[in-house]
């Protein structure tokens, strides 16, 4: 399990090959989620959003006790007085889900989009100024172009985009959260999902009042895509926890350009959303940063150092 004491390592120019792929992979995932949610667009955000934690918890808690530690992570928590960092990741994260999909419920993919392209600058930030990282040079560079295309692609939407700000703000936090609270992916990601279950189940219930709730309309299909939700929200998520405690926020942040740029295809390409000059320029700027993202990080992992740690 790593802690603090391992930090150095995450400075040193090597990759861990295995932190970057599970890295991402998720990101992808998270990409193509937009697809996911399109499919359930008729029903409130909220009221998925209730399912989504209940199904998660209900998911995580089936594979914890078919380990058998459960009830020994429970004590866990207590033990190390972790509670209130659990909290935070929890309430954090619940933010991030839910302002991701009512943006894309609402139709507006691009500022999503928005969202993910802010956020890997705020998780260099707190990479550079919390945590202590250095950023090499083509990092550098990826930043700086990074910050460029948030400029003009928030001048194109011609609004403060409140939702994208939500988006960057809650994945940063929860980023540097993860790397706080000292269990491993599955574990961190139990806990925080039972934290929220109680409000998550009031969602469900206080929709059930509503003709055009989950339960009262929902087709074969819709129920098939719904009961999924937990597969497809744990998943991805153990997978970005597994990263953010091998790889230094500095390398974690550019990988994030991965989501917009499959949220900006979709929402051109799937979703007939309106492409703009400025929109145009704004994306290319992020492109090159992730060639050139890409090409160093080839480079680095050539470079394997030792480990000997599993995802679970």
């Amino acid at each position: 399990m790593t802690s603090a004491a391992t930090e150095p390592t995450r400075n040193t120019a090597a990759i861990d090959r295995r932190g970057a792929a599970s890295g991402m992979t998720a990101y992808v995932v998270w990409g193509f989620l937009t697809v996911y949610w399109k499919a359930l667009k008729e029903y409130s955000p909220v009221e998925l959003i209730g399912y989504r934690v209940v199904l998660s918890v209900v998911l995580l808690v089936v594979i914890m006790s078919w380990r058998g530690r459960l009830l020994s992570l429970i004590a866990d928590v207590r033990e190390r007085r972790l509670t209130k960092p659990v909290a935070l990741a929890s309430i954090v994260l619940l933010v991030n889900w839910t302002s991701y999909v009512i943006v894309v419920s609402e139709g507006h993919v691009i500022e999503a989009a928005l969202g993910y392209f802010i956020s890997p600058l705020g998780a260099m930030l707190v990479g550079v100024k919390v945590l202590g990282e250095q950023l090499q040079p083509v990092q550098r560079l990826t930043a700086l172009l990074g910050l460029s295309s948030v400029v003009v692609l928030t001048f194109s939407y011609g609004r403060v985009p409140v939702y994208a700000l939500l988006i960057a703000a809650s994945w940063t936090t929860y980023g540097y959260l993860k790397r706080q609270i000292p269990l491993s992916p599955i574990e961190g990601l139990t806990v925080e999902t039972m934290v929220i279950t109680v409000p998550a189940v009031g969602l469900i219930i206080w929709h059930l009042q509503y003709a055009d709730s989950v339960v009262r309309t929902a087709s074969a299909v819709d129920w098939i895509l719904i009961a999924f939700l937990g597969v497809i929200t744990a998943i991805p998520l153990m997978m970005f926890a597994y990263a953010a405690q091998r790889i230094p926020m500095t390398v974690i942040g550019p990988m994030q350009y991965s989501v917009p740029v499959i949220n900006f295809l979709l929402g051109w390409l799937a979703y007939d959303e309106t492409l703009t000059t400025s929109r145009v320029v704004g994306f290319s700027l992020v492109w090159i940063a992730l060639v050139a993202l890409t090409i160093d990080t080839i480079r680095r992992a050539r470079r394997p150092i030792a480990t000997n740690e599993e995802l679970y």
